[in-house]
């Protein structure tokens, strides 16, 4: 903690879906909140989410962590996206009410759930790291639909050797969305030890990218 931050703090909200946890990293004079959910195959100490927790309340910007009531209940396979959606919205409503303004985001199915219900919780804007644009080897089956009907400002950050699909596979976007496309990084954002650039690199990337545009967006 230091002067521009304040104590971690941890909070179940009551969902349809059961008990969401949220998990704030606030700045001390917030200029927005980025809420950010986590993959169906993690939680929320993946290495993007981490690091934006950490390094972005010295810069005005609140971190919530958000984990889905299946995850609080202890198990281990995620629930269909409605429900998913139904454990999420009651936390952003919450977060939003609450003020500053609120950013929504999340890493993969967190990504997908953030871009379905963004617009209908009061949210400014969306974050998408590593949206699954589709199955790994299925790029037939396209999600793009709901990246581009967010119907907000919408920044996605995606890896160039994402089998959920790379940047160069993401349609034409809109004027209000913008892609952070990264030379190297996988689904994970991990980074092969073959590669230029380090893990920590990558990783202030990400956190850079992600606080310029949602400073500027707020």
């Amino acid at each position: 903690m230091t002067a521009d931050t304040a104590p971690v703090t941890r909070e179940l909200v009551p969902t349809p879906a059961g008990d969401a946890r949220i998990t704030l990293h606030p700045a001390a004079a917030p200029r927005a909140v980025l809420a950010l959910g986590h993959g169906a195959g993690g939680g929320i100490e993946a290495r993007d989410l981490a690091a934006l927790a950490a390094a972005l309340p010295a810069r005005g910007v609140s971190v919530a962590l958000v984990e889905q009531p299946w995850r609080v209940a202890g198990k281990k396979v995620a629930p269909a996206p409605r429900t998913l959606d139904t454990g999420w919205t009651p936390v952003a409503e919450r977060l939003a009410a609450a003020g500053p303004p609120l950013v929504v985001g999340g890493r993969s199915a967190g990504a997908r759930v953030a871009c379905r219900t963004g617009a209908a919780t009061g949210a400014a804007g969306v974050v998408a790291l590593a949206f699954p644009l589709h199955p790994p080897g299925k790029p037939e089956r396209s999600r793009a639909e709901e990246l581009l009907g967010t119907g907000l400002p919408t920044l996605v950050v995606q890896g160039a050797a994402d089998p959920f699909g790379g940047p160069a596979e993401f349609p034409e976007l809109p004027a209000s969305h913008g892609l952070v496309a990264l030379e190297y990084g996988n689904h994970g954002f991990e980074v092969p030890k073959r590669a230029p650039v380090g893990q920590e690199e990558l990783l202030e990337l990400i956190v850079a990218a992600v606080g310029d545009w949602v400073l500027r967006l707020v």
